[in-house]
């Protein structure tokens, strides 16, 4: 309903409910963040033209380029950062994204451009785009609370096409994390797999098609407030000791 994968709320769930390490859930999480956003990209596609894209691909380009960049880096820094140390990175980045959600509740969006210069801009660009990547590797996000006003406050560019801009960015940065976490045999437990990758994913997608059906119900200003709370809420809470929920194997 809030143009978001879920992903942010996912990762406690598989912390505090079942009981993961963050090591283990952050590829989990992106594996779900994967199979939501491309089936909201796929719904999209029909709410903004092939011209509107195709003038945008110079700014969805560079910032998919360093946000690739910046995935395949934090997939690096996951496994060499110490579990402790990786859960208060987690605190900082899921209280920060809570932040900026009841930040925005109370701030609409206006499109603006922050500078014309064409280096300046391909400087931020890169910028923007390589923490982007880093923050979706790190927590298994899509990342579309960082890209969406980047590209809105930033760059300029209209709400609804920053959106389906959002996904193609976001689409391109999870598969780098995935086929990294791939590799390094994050998705070996086919019990992982099948028992909580597969059911939460597919719910994700069901949920972001309901939201879709009541998006003209519940104010958006209302919503963000209330998930960015209960997100800083959830991101101070998530690390304490959790039974895990056993699977059957």
């Amino acid at each position: 309903m809030i143009g978001l994968g879920g992903a942010e709320f996912r990762l406690p769930v598989l912390t505090r409910v079942f009981g993961y390490k963050a090591i283990e859930a952050v590829p989990l999480n992106l594996a779900m963040s994967l199979l939501t956003v491309t089936a909201a990209f796929m719904s999209r596609l029909t709410l903004t033209s092939t011209e509107e894209l195709v003038a945008l691909a110079p700014i969805i380009g560079m910032l998919a380029l360093a946000s690739m960049t910046g995935a395949y880096m934090g997939t690096t820094y996951l496994y060499r950062i110490r579990e402790s140390r990786l859960q208060k990175v987690m605190i900082v980045l899921l209280g920060s994204i809570g932040g900026l959600l009841i930040v925005e509740s109370f701030s609409g969006f206006t499109s603006q451009r922050l500078a014309d210069d064409p280096i300046v801009n391909i400087v931020l660009e890169l910028g923007l785009g390589f923490w982007i990547g880093v923050v979706s590797s790190l927590l298994g996000i899509a990342g579309g609370e960082l890209i969406i006003p980047t590209l809105v406050l930033v760059f300029g560019v209209a709400v609804k096409e920053a959106g389906t801009a959002s996904l193609i960015i976001s689409t391109a940065t999870i598969i780098v994390g995935f086929i990294r976490y791939l590799r390094r045999g994050a998705y070996n437990n086919r019990w992982d797999v099948t028992a909580v990758v597969v059911p939460m994913g597919m719910g994700s997608v069901v949920g972001a098609i309901v939201g879709g059906v009541l998006l003209g119900i519940v104010s958006s200003a209302v919503l963000k407030l209330a998930l960015g709370i209960l997100l800083v809420i959830s991101a101070m809470n998530m690390f304490h000791p959790a039974a895990r929920v056993p699977i059957a194997s």
